[in-house]
């Protein structure tokens, strides 16, 4: 039986990376939550799992336009509420005022961000069973990492992610659950632009995960997905893609991953987006005309504003269900208090009232879908069997499946950042180095009045020797010097001029740093006019900025609005956790 998935460890698969990872996390704690705020508050990294532990098939009914209109509503006052806490970034955790002491009639709950839209349901609950619940939002990883390091036992009564699969995997944070109660669930699927599904000749309810690799093979399907390192809705689809295509009948292993490696390959040539947040992952689809697909959850899928076909492959899904879980460590009066939660939630009554509002499915007996879910069922595709199997997966995505990424990093070194903050961007630009993926093209283009171009540096992380690459990417780091004046707009003209007019297969984008407002060069106004003359592909490549120092933020968000990017905090958080979000994206 598979659920969908905790995200796994976000670098490599050795446990010094896990270690590496586990430290940046807690560095970067004052800016974790936001990155997952964008999943929660788009409402698209709902990682459900069908109702019915089948899923669906058939083409799915679709709402009508005042519940496609309220649905898109709630998700973007769900991004208002995420980016009040601090947009981009890792984000810090969001309690409430409270804090995390116990109180008797209170649940501490660990939860995955995307159930900030369940608020009301647990207002009714709180009213019901005198069980009031005070989530602590936080990134999966940062979730797993709290409980296997034993710090959420000080603080949490319970656990609600996605799934509790990965968790199940690692032996350090198994022995620290029990009691998993599934409260809803939903599948990964495929959101297909109409036109596209009439051009294959599909019949949506009949459409398997080798008809989609065939499509995307010849070069006739496209689509976008998440990182699945840094969403759970990406990690489920990697999963899904793995099994359907190796036809594993059991627990997903390293030879069915290995079996299905060369499909894999091919399907991955169709993936033209990439990003951390399925929220900015929509924004970009509905900006690009060469994307036919978006691959997702049901209920993500559902709620985007324009219309898709969703098709969930009839040979299987992959799913989440939601559980909520306790920990060993809870006191007896709250696990009684879970009980009581629990035992609301799954009532038929809320359990309707979920699938009406989430567009998830119902878990309780007898309680029909909402009525823009279909009703065919699917069968669960296998779950990897191993830890090992799932971060090796992870690690043949991030080094072997998915495109190469190409940055180009244009760097504030003008005389304002001189001191500590250069020394912050040195260490940052080192930490990165962690990060950076075999095929990876770094180029690091430090500014001030102008490109200092004597110290543009491009390198590419070569597969057979990778430490080659990495180390020449922190020497020149340690090189950078502060001088000169802030030339922003003349600077990121010179990148998008650097990374040419012929398309290039892989994921390009350009991440700015700054520290203050343009004082030298181009004015804002020159580099609109330029970046519109650009031709449609080189429109297509998103400047990531990097609010920092004394940086203009209504400057910053322009440039990522106009070229399709996202602002991302550091003035909230470290700068290395800003940079370590913006992977997501690249």
């Amino acid at each position: 039986m598979n659920h969908g998935t905790t995200r796994p460890v976000a670098d490599r698969t050795a446990p010094a990376a896990a270690r590496r990872v586990t430290a940046r996390l807690r560095r970067t704690a004052a800016v974790t939550i936001a990155r997952l705020a964008g999943d929660r508050n788009d409402r698209y990294d709902r990682n459900d799992r069908s109702g019915s532990r089948d899923t669906t098939a058939a083409p799915t009914p679709r709402r009508t336009a005042a519940a496609r209109a309220a649905t898109a509503v709630l998700a973007l006052a769900l991004l208002a509420a995420a980016c009040s806490g601090g947009d981009g970034g890792d984000g810090g955790d969001r309690a409430d005022q409270h804090g995390t002491e116990y109180r008797t009639g209170t649940l501490r709950v660990l939860a995955s961000s995307e159930l900030a839209d369940m608020g009301p349901i647990l207002d009714e609950a709180a009213k019901a069973t005198g069980v009031t619940v005070r989530p602590t939002y936080a990134g999966t990883l940062d979730a797993v990492e709290r409980i296997a390091s034993g710090e959420a036992d000080k603080s949490y009564d319970a656990v609600w992610l996605s799934s509790d699969d990965y968790l199940r995997l690692r032996p350090d944070t198994a022995k620290r659950i029990t009691d998993e109660t599934p409260i809803m669930t939903s599948p990964v699927a495929l959101g297909v632009r109409p036109a596209t599904v009439a051009r294959l000749g599909w019949d949506p309810a009949k459409v398997t995960w080798s008809q989609l690799h065939r499509a995307v093979a010849d070069g006739k399907l496209t689509y976008g997905m998440t990182d699945p390192k840094r969403s759970n809705s990406g990690f489920s689809a990697l999963v899904s893609v793995a099994s359907g295509l190796s036809g594993a009948q059991s627990a997903l292993t390293e030879q069915d991953v290995t079996k299905a490696t060369p499909r894999l390959k091919e399907f991955f040539t169709g993936q033209k987006l990439t990003s951390g947040s399925s929220g900015w992952l929509a924004t970009a689809y509905a900006r690009r005309t060469d994307v036919d697909a978006l691959v997702n959850y049901e209920s993500v899928l559902l709620s985007a504003p324009e219309e898709l076909t969703v098709i969930r492959p009839s040979d299987g899904v992959v799913t989440a269900d939601y559980p909520f879980t306790l920990l060993t460590s809870a006191r007896p009066e709250a696990k009684a208090a879970a009980d009581r939660l629990t035992a609301y939630l799954r009532s038929p009554d809320t359990q309707r009232r979920i699938t009406a509002t989430t567009l998830r499915r119902p878990v309780a007996a007898g309680v029909r879908p909402a009525s823009a879910l279909a009703r065919d069922q699917r069968r669960e595709l296998p779950f990897p069997g191993s830890r090992a199997v799932a971060d090796g997966l992870l690690d043949a995505y991030d080094n072997t499946l998915r495109r190469p990424s190409r940055t180009v990093y244009v760097l504030d070194t003008s005389g304002s950042m001189g001191g500590e903050r250069l020394d912050r961007l040195k260490s940052a630009l080192a930490e990165l180095t962690g990060d950076f993926r075999d095929r990876e093209e770094v180029t690091l283009m430090p500014f001030g009045s102008s490109v200092k171009q004597g110290e543009v540096r491009t390198h590419t992380v070569d597969p057979a020797s990778p430490k080659a690459a990495l180390d020449a990417i922190r020497a020149d780091a340690r090189r950078l010097s502060a001088s000169g004046g802030t030339a922003v707009y003349s600077s990121l003209r010179e990148a998008y001029r650097f990374l040419g007019e012929a398309p290039s297969d892989s994921f390009t984008s350009v991440v700015l740093m700054t520290d203050g407002e343009n004082t030298d060069g181009d004015p804002a106004s020159a580099f609109d006019a330029f970046y519109r003359s650009l031709p449609a592909e080189q429109q297509r490549t998103p400047v990531f900025p990097v609010l920092f120092g004394d940086s203009d933020r209504d400057e910053l968000d322009h440039i990522a609005s106009l070229t399709g990017g996202k602002l991302f905090d550091a003035t909230r958080g470290s700068l290395d956790g800003a940079f370590e979000e913006i992977r997501g994206y690249q």
